[in-house]
């Protein structure tokens, strides 16, 4: 096994030339990598299944949330699956360790790693990856409701003030002021529409074209969720609480 601690940082360069990785999950790889290779220590053979289960079971006894340590093991996989590719080990024992399920509870919020893992999550090219990416970073940034998400049409949403006209409940109409990320993937999501798809009034569309519904968004939300470990009974709402609870406590 060659130096871990340079061969995590080949992997970084990789996440960040290769996959284009933002700073803040580059900033997460490197924070689960290092608590790896503090774990390890000097070995010097190979990394083993026994190394990983460890790992695991480490950061579980130290308290992690199972979502993290969830994340941290899928961090070590990605890593080790690199390490494979580039010739610097014959196989991945991380793939035999099996993730952490989280607790079957209603989060009321999500944590600050936990919220920017899940809209960080959507980061493959095409219209339905950026348009998962632009929902979930409208959620969090806005606060909407599942209804006002799915009813969103293309021309409420003031890309150059950064403000977005939402219907609510009787109807009520409302401006809500969104944050430079969100306005950034839903602009980087119509630009991946064909010319036929942007002339549709409703800015969310479906596989089919057509406007994206209220339970359309909720599986978004569900999917990714899953993805990044937290298996609980999460929902847009839970974005909703998180979006109030970071704004409130000087994050948002």
């Amino acid at each position: 096994m060659h130096d871990m601690k340079e061969q995590i940082e080949k992997f970084l360069r990789y996440l960040e030339v290769e996959n284009d990785a933002s700073k803040h999950t580059l900033r997460a790889y490197r924070r689960d990598l290092e608590a790896f290779s503090e774990y390890v220590g000097d070995k010097r053979g190979e990394i083993e299944m026994i190394d990983v289960r460890g790992f695991v079971a480490r950061q579980t006894r130290d308290g992690l949330h199972k979502s993290t340590v969830a994340r941290r093991l899928a961090s070590v996989r990605s890593f080790l699956n690199f390490l494979c590719r580039e010739g610097y080990m014959k196989s991945n024992p991380a793939k035999l360790v099996a993730t952490p399920k989280a607790e079957s509870r209603l989060p009321n919020f999500l944590s600050v790693d936990d919220i920017f893992a899940l809209v960080e999550k959507p980061d493959g090219s095409g219209p339905l990856s950026t348009r998962d990416r632009a929902i979930l970073e409208l959620l969090y940034s806005s606060g909407l409701r599942v209804a006002e998400i799915a009813g969103l049409n293309t021309d409420d949403v003031n890309m150059t003030e950064g403000l977005v006209k939402v219907r609510g409940k009787g109807k009520k109409e409302r401006i809500v002021p969104i944050g430079s990320k969100a306005l950034a993937a839903i602009g980087s999501y119509r630009g991946e529409l064909t010319p036929a798809e942007r002339i549709n009034g409703a800015i969310f569309l479906n596989r089919s074209g057509d406007r994206l519904s209220e339970r359309g968004v909720r599986r978004i939300v569900v999917k990714y969720s899953r993805l990044i470990g937290i298996m609980g009974q999460i929902g847009p709402h839970t974005l909703r609480h998180t979006f109030a609870s970071h704004l409130a406590a000087g994050r948002g």
